[in-house]
């Protein structure tokens, strides 16, 4: 079935049912002004500086699409933060409404910063004589713990991911050499060759946003806002320090 766009349409925010906004998340200006979300490609990036509240887009669309806060498969759900933040992000996700064009039949929420705590889960379940090994059949075979950080990224996004999934990645590049983010653009572009594939990704990285014919939010003012992949300032940066490293160093230790 070929689809007119991503598996997500769009995002869509009541802002009646949030009771206070002079709470975080929503004291953040994004947060503040967000009305709806349009998913237009089957990737969509989100950037911006830190606490900006990208991740806090994304943590509460995959609340709303049935993944634990923390991250994993919809089979996957623990809880080891904050119980007061994780309270107002349910009662941002309570203040959406997705619309979907089309039920995926997968998907998973990928954090970084937890992805730690599914390799404890892998690890418990395998301990289950009935499942034994089997628990990592969809992790390369292997315990997570068994492999580098980076290792354990590669082969997630090489074994779990399945052919038209419903992706959301909190910034996938964080244990990842330039060579492997390469290697996970080349794994997004075979599954974007399904249609019903999407990928929704917060990242700071300017090899990840060059994907090729992706949307990218802008974070950094007060409202979310399309941004070109080379009017980020991830990619201003970088190549500005690439160009001329001896300049940015001179002018950050001596300026």
């Amino acid at each position: 079935m070929y689809l007119d766009g991503p598996v997500l349409d769009k995002v869509k925010v009541d802002a009646s049912k949030i009771a206070d906004y002079s709470n975080y998340p929503f004291n953040l200006d994004i947060i503040k002004n967000l009305k709806e979300i349009v998913f237009e490609t089957q990737v969509t990036f989100f950037v911006g500086e830190n606490g900006t509240g990208k991740s806090t887009i994304l943590e509460t669309i995959a609340i709303k699409a049935g993944f634990g806060r923390e991250g994993g498969s919809k089979n996957i759900n623990f809880n080891t933060a904050d119980e007061k933040y994780g309270n107002q992000i349910s009662e941002f996700s309570s203040s959406i409404t997705l619309s979907w064009r089309k039920k995926p039949r997968d998907g998973y929420f990928f954090r970084a910063e937890s992805f730690f705590n599914i390799g404890n889960y892998l690890d418990e379940l395998s301990r289950y004589p009935s499942i034994g090994n089997k628990a990592y059949n969809s992790y390369g075979g292997k315990s997570l713990h068994e492999q580098s950080h980076g290792e354990s990224f590669l082969a997630f996004f090489k074994n779990r991911l399945g052919n038209g999934g419903f992706y959301i990645f909190d910034e996938p590049e964080a244990a990842l050499s330039p060579q492997r983010q390469l290697s996970l653009l080349r794994i997004m572009y075979d599954l974007c060759k399904n249609p019903e594939s999407q990928f929704i990704i917060a990242t700071h990285s300017p090899i990840l946003l060059a994907f090729p014919n992706s949307t990218i939010y802008s974070c950094d003012g007060n409202n979310l806002d399309k941004i070109e992949y080379k009017d980020t300032k991830h990619y201003e940066i970088t190549k500005g320090f690439l160009d001329n490293p001896n300049q940015y160093l001179n002018h950050l230790f001596n300026g």
